[in-house]
């Protein structure tokens, strides 16, 4: 699976911006909150996602804010991977056809036909987007979320 980090920084800022006017803060307010001393313009391209925000910082934000970090990535998850209309999941049809698992029987026979398409030398990857994946999860007899949960297994045992 391909993560867009553009597009994950730019939904993480959002959910941070979010929190912060749900209280009513302006960044000054924030910022005067946080336990280390950072910039407004720092703060600024957090919310606008164009700075990547560490996993320690993150978790500070979250604390000013009240919120779990846990709870705002997983919102931003289900943002990127979920609901979003432009979150789709990279599926790579050579793994899914070398899985033998038998839940996976109708996106297997998919992915062999998808395979025999392909011009030659084109990646074995294509992007489904979430009602392809519902439909997919469907067929196999799976909730959306587990298929996608063993769609990103498939993913990671892929040779990098």
């Amino acid at each position: 699976m391909q993560i867009d980090t553009a597009a994950y920084q730019r939904v993480l800022g959002d959910e941070l911006r979010s929190l912060r006017k749900q209280r009513g803060w302006t960044r000054k307010e924030l910022n005067r909150r946080l336990q280390s001393d950072i910039s407004l313009q720092t703060l600024a391209t957090y919310e606008l996602g164009t700075r990547q925000c560490s996993v320690v910082r993150l978790v500070e934000i979250c604390v000013a804010l009240g919120v779990p970090a846990h709870h705002v990535l997983a919102r931003v998850h289900d943002r990127v991977f979920g609901d979003a209309p432009a979150g789709h999941l990279a599926v790579d049809l050579a793994a899914v056809v070398a899985d033998h698992r038998p839940q996976l029987l109708p996106l297997r026979r998919w992915a062999q036909g998808r395979l025999h398409q392909l011009p030659p030398g084109q990646p074995p990857e294509v992007h489904l987007d979430l009602p392809a994946l519902e439909y997919m999860a469907q067929l196999c007899q799976l909730s959306t979320v587990d298929l996608i949960r063993t769609l990103r297994e498939l993913d990671g045992h892929r040779p990098r």
